[in-house]
């Protein structure tokens, strides 16, 4: 839906840390829906141009990135825009990602949230979802990028199949065309290559099967560029909704890899100079799915990550302002967990709900907002799915089962603290020597000590897991903070309250109070 309205929600900046180029743009999503786009930008970074694995990023590259992420740091501001930036495959793999992310915190003031390719697919086809009216198709979207190809089959806004492959237009040039030279023994290579990265992700998708095909990304649309160029054709100032036959794509791959040097690509017609070098790779992950799937013609698609970004975050604040809890996509995500898991729902709920009471009650002081909320209600929920493994070590193989696993909804920073606030429900405090947790940032530090204290202090307030306990109500003055615990029998929960008064000294050092228990 790509119309203009007048009554929109708070304006967001989208900001896609790609491989290949950084893009970003500010928009806001009306009340009917539709996407109004106030401004966009492009940089050609080239994050992931040092290695063939991605492993490092060059100095060169960071300050490429660095300077992109000023202009939209300026851009974001003079909107008055919400930023979301969202870093993909070069950092997903990079060694050194923590630092660059660092980087770009210290003088842009932008936090980078990394995410899983499974995550990136999602917001891919939130954005495609948005564009076409496809909602009722079984439809699959491929996008490739700089450094992975997502490919994503969803109808009625439910994902039937996703995956997430290590091929990219920057990738594989770097691997097979890393001079700009084009043999027909390096493309029958790569060819080879694409075959056996994707051929579990085509069976898969054959066997799922699909009415329409869209594409998105900037490989696909200089592809359609190039086909309405050789057709001597005016270029369409939008190419959303466009339809392109297969063998028009298959006409000019071949011309593209009878261009045996980068000085040759760049005459022919419609050819976008800054992808000329990058773009055969491309066109040939492509040119596997398109003819290993038997696809006659292909839908374009002009939204893709940034735009879902942006209706996925609106969706998030949108339903975190108006329900304060975890937004639908995140519920779902957390209780397929718990249920994979065998978690003891009642108790995992009761204890959520506790520690929830305490977050709302206490919040002058933390002064933490919604999304730091949602972040304790996902560790509430999750902090035995690790029991099963361990009983007596389960908040460490919980930590482990959270940071690993596929959470769709959520980024890779946020499972990395529900994880570690999860891990420290119970036994060691958090400390400076502890991986995962030294690595963050002093203020991350204190947000996820906060939450686990609160966690704990819900966890022994339903030891015996009876939910007796039923409610409590925190007061705090100057530096004494009371706990009012309601009871049906007050005479019930001396073993409760001996099992919160033993994790009390995480909170009272976040917060600088002393606790104490009464029954109401």
């Amino acid at each position: 839906m790509l119309e203009t309205q007048n009554d929109s929600l708070d304006r967001i900046a989208a900001i896609d840390v790609g491989t290949n180029s950084f893009h970003a743009i500010i928009a806001s999503v009306t009340d009917k829906g539709s996407l109004r786009i106030l401004s966009r930008e492009k940089e050609m970074v080239r994050l992931g141009d040092a290695t063939t694995d991605f492993k490092h990023i060059s100095d060169q590259a960071m300050e490429r990135g660095l300077r992109a992420m000023k202009r939209f740091s300026i851009m974001a501001k003079k909107s008055d825009a919400h930023i979301r930036a969202i870093g993909t495959s070069a950092l997903r793999e990079a060694e050194n990602k923590d630092f660059f992310i660092s980087l770009i915190e210290k003088e842009t003031g932008i936090h980078i949230d990394v995410i899983t390719g499974i995550e990136e697919a999602r917001l891919i086809y939130v954005g495609a979802l948005h564009a076409l009216p496809i909602i009722t198709q079984k439809a699959l979207v491929i996008d490739i990028g700089g450094g992975s190809t997502e490919s994503v089959i969803g109808q009625f806004g439910k994902i039937h199949h996703i995956h997430s492959a290590k091929l990219g237009s920057l990738r594989l040039t770097k691997r097979f065309f890393p001079d700009g030279i084009v043999t027909s023994e390096r493309v029958n290579a790569c060819r080879t290559f694409i075959n056996g990265e994707l051929s579990t992700c085509i069976r898969t998708i054959k066997n799922t099967g699909f009415d329409t095909v869209i594409g998105c990304s900037g490989t696909i649309h200089a592809l359609v560029q190039m086909v309405y160029a050789e057709k001597q054709r005016k270029i369409p100032e939008t190419l959303n909704g466009i339809t392109i036959q297969t063998e028009d794509i298959y006409a000019r791959i071949e011309h593209l890899i009878h261009a045996h040097t980068t000085e040759e690509r760049l005459l022919i017609p419609g050819m976008e100079p800054k992808r000329a070098d990058i773009i055969v790779a491309g066109a040939l992950i492509l040119e596997h799915y398109l003819r290993m799937l038997s696809v006659s013609k292909l839908l374009i698609s002009a939204f893709a990550l940034r735009e879902g970004i942006v209706f996925d975050t609106v969706e998030k604040l949108r339903d975190i302002n108006e329900y304060h809890h975890l937004t639908k996509l995140r519920y779902d995500t957390v209780y397929s967990l718990c249920e994979l898991y065998k978690i003891n729902v009642e108790h995992a709920e009761h204890v959520k709900k506790l520690a929830l009471q305490i977050f709302d009650d206490t919040i002058h002081r933390h002064q933490l907002g919604d999304e730091e909320r949602e972040l304790l209600e996902a560790a509430s929920l999750l902090h035995d799915v690790g029991y099963h493994i361990s009983p007596d070590q389960h908040h460490h193989h919980s930590q482990y089962i959270i940071s690993h696993c596929i959470m769709p909804g959520f980024t890779n920073d946020e499972s990395q603290i529900i994880g570690m606030i999860a891990r420290y429900h119970r036994k060691s405090h958090p400390k400076r020597k502890h991986p995962g947790f030294s690595s963050c940032s002093p203020e991350r530090q204190r947000v996820i000590s906060i939450l686990a204290g609160m966690l704990r202090i819900a966890e022994g307030l339903d030891r015996r897991q009876q939910q007796l306990v039923e409610s409590l109500h925190c007061d705090i003055h100057d530096t004494i903070m009371s706990i009012a615990l309601f009871s049906k029998d007050q005479a019930l929960i001396d073993i409760e309250i001996w099992g919160a008064e033993r994790r009390l000294s995480l909170l009272e050092e976040c917060l600088g109070v002393a606790i104490t228990f009464s029954t109401a």
